[in-house]
C-alpha cells in the first residue's frame, strides 16, 4: 500500500476513513500491594505536558519557520522500509546539492528528512532502535548540518500508529503497545541528538497522523513533547493537524505551554492535477489535465488562507511541509503548477518544502546525475 514515488498523503484515505477510532487505558489497582505496579499501562511512563495556555511562538521558533523556506524533502530515502528499497539512498550525491552554486546548480539550505524508525526498532514497548541505523541516520543528519543546512528531522510511516497495516517487513506489534513504542522511539532519538546544533537541527513529531490517531493526537501529542523536553528543553519542534496534516483540521489541534513550536501543513490541492496518474491512488485519476485555471487557482489559495488565519490565531508561525505535482502529469503544466503555488505562497509570507528531491515528483534526475532544468527553475528561480 505505500509506494515508492508516494508523497505519502491520503495514499489510503479511503481505508482511513474506515477505521474505527480506538483507544485503551491501563487499571488503576489501588489496593495492590506495595510490591504490585499500580498500573500495567506502559503509557503511564510517559505522562502529558503539564496543562498550560500556550504562550505563543518564541523568537527561535519565528527564525526556524523562516529558515525553511524553498526546502526540499529528502524522500522515498530513509522512510523506506529498509534504506534503498525504494531506489534512492541518502547518498553524499544529493546531500552535496544542499547548498552548492556553480554551474551544476544548487537547492537551499532547508532539508526534510523523513525516517521510518518503526521498522528499525524492536517490537516490544522499549523499541530499541538498531544502534547501525540510528548511527546512519546520525551521519546524514551531520552531513547535512555540516553543509549548513536546517535540517526537519522526523517520523515517518509508523503505520500501526494511524491504524494501518505495516508492510511486511516490518511486522505488527501488539496493540497496546504501538503508542508507548512511538514514545519510546523518540526518547531515544531526543537523547541521541540531544547535543546537535539547536538552530537548525528540528524535530518534526509525526508525518501526517490520521486514523485511529484523529481523535487521540493532541494527548500523543503532549506526551512526545514531554518526552523530548526531558532532553531538548529548547529544541525547535514542529507539529501537525490530524487529517494527513490537512490545513482544514488546524482547528482541533491544541497546543501546550510551549513557546518552541512550529505548525505544519502538507498542501497538494488540486489533487485530480498534482496525482493524476499515481498508481497508488484507487481509482486511478485520469491523465492529461492541465493547471491552472481559476479554479485550480482557489484550490490552491484555500488551504493557504486557513493556514495563515489559524496560524494567527494559535500565535505560532506555520510553514507547507509538502508540495508537489507527480510527474505523470505534462511538464509544461508541472511549471505552471509550481509556480502558481510559489507566488501564492509568497504573498502569504509561507515557508515550503517541495516534495520531492529524485524519484516520482523529484526535481533532481538521478540517472542523469542532474536537475531537471524546467522544474528546478521554477522551484528555484524566479516565480
Amino acid at each position: 500500500m505505500l509506494y515508492p514515488s508516494r508523497p505519502s498523503w491520503l495514499a489510503s484515505l479511503a481505508l482511513s476513513l474506515l477505521v474505527a477510532c480506538g483507544g485503551g487505558g491501563g487499571s488503576s489497582g489501588s489496593m495492590a500491594s506495595p510490591n504490585v505496579p499500580l498500573s500495567s499501562d506502559p503509557m503511564d511512563a510517559y505522562p502529558p505536558t503539564p496543562a498550560g495556555t500556550a504562550p505563543g511562538a518564541s523568537a527561535a521558533a519565528k527564525a526556524a519557520a523562516a529558515a525553511l523556506a524553498s526546502g526540499i524533502n529528502f524522500g522515498n530515502m530513509l522512510e523506506a522500509p529498509t534504506e534503498g528499497e525504494w531506489g534512492l539512498k541518502a547518498d553524499d550525491e544529493f546531500i552535496n546539492l544542499v547548498g552548492a552554486t556553480g554551474g551544476t546548480g544548487g537547492i537551499s539550505k532547508a532539508v526534510r528528512l523523513p525516517v521510518r524508525w518503526s521498522a528499525h526498532a524492536s517490537k516490544d514497548a522499549a523499541a530499541t532502535i538498531d544502534p547501525v541505523f540510528l548511527t546512519r541516520v546520525e551521519s546524514v543528519v551531520n552531513k547535512l548540518l555540516a553543509r549548513g543546512a536546517t535540517v526537519v528531522l522526523n517520523m515517518h510511516h509508523y503505520a500501526q500508529l494511524d491504524g494501518d497495516a505495516p508492510p511486511a517487513s516490518e511486522g505488527m506489534v501488539a496493540g497496546e503497545l504501538v503508542k508507548p513504542r512511538f514514545l519510546a522511539m523518540w526518547k531515544q532519538i531526543a537523547t541521541r541528538f540531544a547535543n546537535a546544533d539547536k538552530q537548525h537541527l528540528i524535530f518534526e513529531l509525526y508525518n501526517e497522523p490520521h486514523g485511529t490517531l484523529e481523535a487521540g493526537w493532541n494527548e500523543l501529542f503532549s506526551r512526545v513533547l514531554r518526552v523530548i523536553r526531558e532532553t531538548n528543553p529548547d529544541r525547535i519542534v514542529v507539529v501537525g493537524p490530524v487529517g494527513w496534516n490537512n490545513a482544514s483540521q488546524l482547528p482541533k489541534l491544541v497546543l501546550p505551554a510551549d513557546a518552541h513550536l512550529v505548525l505544519t501543513v502538507h498542501h497538494y490541492e488540486p489533487f485530480t492535477f498534482t496525482h493524476q496518474g499515481a498508481d497508488w491512488i484507487s481509482p486511478i485519476l485520469p491523465i492529461g489535465l492541465d493547471c491552472c485555471d481559476a479554479t485550480q487557482l482557489a484550490a490552491i489559495r484555500g488551504p493557504m488562507d486557513t493556514a495563515v488565519a489559524e496560524a494567527k490565531r494559535l500565535g505560532y508561525p506555520i510553514f507547507i511541509g509538502e508540495f508537489g505535482a507527480y510527474s505523470k502529469a505534462a511538464m509544461a503544466a508541472r511549471v505552471r503548477y509550481v509556480k502558481a503555488f510559489r507566488s501564492l505562497a509568497a504573498e502569504r509570507g509561507l515557508s515550503w518544502m517541495y516534495w520531492e528531491l529524485a524519484s516520482g515528483f523529484g526535481v533532481y534526475d538521478p540517472v542523469a546525475h542532474a536537475f531537471r532544468p524546467d522544474i528546478y527553475n521554477a522551484l528555484f528561480g524566479s516565480p
